[in-house]
């Protein structure tokens, strides 16, 4: 795979939350827990304020390499360890900072990434990991790597 190896960096990008995005969110995945939108029932439980479903955090954090590889179909397996909630206050949200970098590069043409997340600059999901098979030639955009 040229030019893909070893330490090979993906874009970073950061992703905003807003509350709007959280309910919507809710709509599409039908998990309306309210302590994704009502801000008295999340600190009621114990929690800051509302906070991001767990997996819409995934799911914006795999987008860094799914833009990556070019096709969302490529990513293989993807797993993380949620380490702390992602806090979308009310109006400005939070903002996911997703960087990545090429693990391993497996005999079977198969690339290991690992990603971090962060929300102001503290992890919130840890063991963030993709596998992804990569179109003939490297995964990568001319430029974008």
């Amino acid at each position: 795979m040229s030019g893909v190896e070893v330490g090979t960096e993906l874009p970073a990008q950061d992703f905003p939350i807003t509350r709007r995005d959280l309910v919507r969110y809710a709509g599409a995945s039908r998990d309306f827990n309210p302590i994704h939108w009502n801000e008295r029932v999340a600190k009621s439980v114990g929690l800051p304020d509302v906070i991001a479903h767990g997996m819409f955090t995934m799911a914006s954090a795999i987008r860094v390499v799914t833009d990556w590889a070019g096709d969302p179909g490529a990513v293989i397996e993807y797993g993380v360890r949620f380490t702390r909630p992602v806090v979308v206050p009310d109006p400005d949200g939070a903002t996911l900072h997703v960087r990545g970098a090429v693990r391993a590069v497996r005999p079977d043409g198969l690339v290991e990434v690992d990603l971090t997340c962060t929300v102001q600059g503290q992890t919130v999901l840890a063991k963030a990991r993709a596998l992804v098979r990569l179109r003939d030639g490297g995964g990568a955009q001319p430029g974008r790597a």
